[in-house]
């Protein structure tokens, strides 16, 4: 596997090595001794699973109290993979990183705990895996505005339309109303 910095350097973009022929192909998404040895020692609790179609954007989540880190990844289609620094002591703090994620390009993408996280499904339609370091814990979770013009994000909407949210998120915090990490 190879492991790669993003500009936020903690946010870090996995390309495992593929192995294929005629019948198909092979490929690690997860092994404990080479994340360690990247300087990524975890233990997962949770994994998830998510379907969607073009223009549905997810996020951006993160919670206070069960701080998720998620090893995410694509199995069908693309989307846009966002990663926000909450963490207040960080020299990242306020910032964002995207990445394209796709079954194709077979990227990963560590996010984190103390990062909100969300993705922009650029496919006619998406399936989203994701391994968490913690459970889910709605009563601790937190939406953060996809829009919000402090962060900026250029998230690359299909035909320039805005995304298609759930309640939750359509009704999330700005970033200087939302609770951060020290």
């Amino acid at each position: 596997m190879k492991f790669s910095p993003t500009a936020i350097p903690d946010v870090v973009l996995i390309e495992p090595r593929v192995f294929g022929d005629d019948r198909g192909f092979f490929m690690e998404t997860w092994h404990h001794d080479r994340f360690s040895e990247a300087g990524l020692p975890m233990q997962f609790v949770q994994d998830n699973h998510s379907k969607s179609t073009q223009g549905i954007l997810r996020g951006l989540h993160y919670q206070t109290h069960h701080t998720q880190g998620k090893l995410v990844r694509v199995t069908a289609g693309e989307v846009f993979d966002v990663a926000v620094d909450m963490r207040r002591s960080s020299p990242t703090f306020g910032h964002w990183v995207g990445e394209f994620l796709s079954a194709d390009n077979r990227k990963m993408l560590w996010v984190p705990p103390g990062f909100a996280h969300g993705f922009y499904v650029t496919s006619e339609a998406a399936e989203f895996l994701y391994k968490c370091t913690d459970v889910y814990d709605p009563s601790a979770e937190v939406s953060l505005r996809w829009d919000d013009e402090n962060l900026a994000i250029q998230w690359p909407l299909a035909g320039g339309r805005a995304p298609l949210l759930s309640a939750k998120d359509a009704d999330a915090l700005a970033f200087k109303d939302a609770p951060y990490f020290d």
